[in-house]
């Protein structure tokens, strides 16, 4: 056992999402994976262990912790302008070889993501909070790695934040549990999930599954979260017609509201034989969702090279409403009660309620803590 999964090991405390079953085994419902733990076991995120009975899941620790702009999620609907105090642990329930996260997601399974012991910074969820108020952070997430398999870590961070007037996000791959969102939907007010195919096949492949990811992109949003999608558009992976216009039509299907973020892929972990996104490519996909009937669509990671892309219209006037270039607000017309100041349209999202507050013209840097 290596230092890293020793000192993770101690980092634990008694879970709340299983169900016992069979033989001391312990049902897991943080993730689809549905893993049931034997004693002296581990589920498939290497993180959630049953030690004699007792499934025990990670906790009072963080592997990352800084102040990202809340579009570098991306999340362009939930309060434009704001810093997320953003906070990751260590490990994923997916297995994807196209990761941009693979240090950290990957850490506990490949050999060649190892990362040092000192990573790990031991903190409260007090100390979480504290820093999210100290650095005048109105929103905090989870990110990183995959949120959904240390749930209960950021639900006792998030019920902290929540009661201070902060509100609290996941940045996850979405391959999730009813129960698990249920279990968030109090404190949880925003849930990005990546849908990065709709082959069941390239699921497969990253060792998960299409449908539950579909299923709680639904969930969420029937559960009144605020719900935006991103694909990573890779070439010659998921990057045709029909791929994209069957991810178009599904989140049109649940709601033309929610926001559609396609965006650039560079070559990375084990995916390295591919060329990187142009912008050529994201324009076609961007085209797609709109023709399906989405609202906000969305092209990310090229900033300046995407044209009006970046930007927020009103969907019924076509008025402008927020420019960005890159994490960067460059203008701001949304009012106070979330309308176009033109036509008066309702723009679906999460906004504030002091257009004036928003923060224009920024570095759209994260800042370290």
């Amino acid at each position: 056992m290596s230092d890293i999964q020793e000192t993770l090991d101690r980092l634990t405390v008694p879970g709340k999402l299983f169900k016992p079953t069979e033989n001391n085994r312990l049902e897991c419902v943080a993730c689809a994976h549905h893993c049931k733990i034997a004693p002296g076991h581990r589920g498939i995120c290497q993180v959630r262990i049953n030690q004699g009975g007792e499934l025990r899941v990670p906790h009072g620790y963080v592997a990352g912790i800084q102040a990202d702009p809340i579009e570098k999620k991306p999340f362009a609907h939930f309060l434009p302008g704001s810093d997320a105090l953003t906070f990751g642990m260590l490990g994923c329930n997916l297995q994807c070889d196209f990761c941009q996260n693979w240090l950290t997601s990957q850490t506990l399974r490949d050999p060649q993501a190892r990362i040092p012991r000192n990573t790990i910074e031991e903190i409260s969820a007090e100390e979480v909070v504290e820093i999210a108020e100290h650095n005048r952070a109105d929103i905090i997430a989870s990110s990183y790695n995959e949120p959904l398999i240390t749930s209960e870590w950021a639900k006792e961070i998030f019920e902290l934040a929540v009661k201070k007037g902060i509100r609290c996000v996941y940045v996850s791959n979405g391959f999730a549990t009813p129960e698990v969102l249920e279990f968030l939907q109090p404190v949880l007010r925003g849930f990005k999930v990546d849908l990065k195919t709709m082959q069941t096949k390239q699921y497969k492949e990253c060792g998960g599954g299409l449908q539950p990811v579909l299923d709680s992109i639904i969930k969420a949003h029937e559960l009144g979260m605020w719900v935006e999608v991103v694909t990573l558009v890779i070439p010659e992976y998921n990057d045709s017609n029909e791929e994209l216009w069957d991810a178009a039509r599904f989140i049109s299907s649940v709601s033309a509201d929610i926001p559609w973020h396609v965006t650039a892929f560079h070559p990375d972990y084990k995916h390295t034989e591919v060329p990187s996104t142009s912008a050529t490519i994201l324009q076609r996909a961007a085209d797609i969702g709109q023709e399906a009937g989405l609202h906000y669509v969305y092209a990310g990671n090229l900033p300046g090279k995407v044209g009006s892309l970046e930007d927020t219209f009103c969907p019924q006037c076509t008025t402008r409403l927020i420019q960005r270039r890159g994490y960067t607000l460059m203008d701001y017309k949304i009012t106070a009660d979330g309308k176009c100041p033109k036509c008066g349209n309702a723009i679906a999202g999460v906004w504030t309620d002091d257009p004036s507050s928003v923060h224009l013209h920024g570095n759209g840097m994260p800042r370290r803590i």
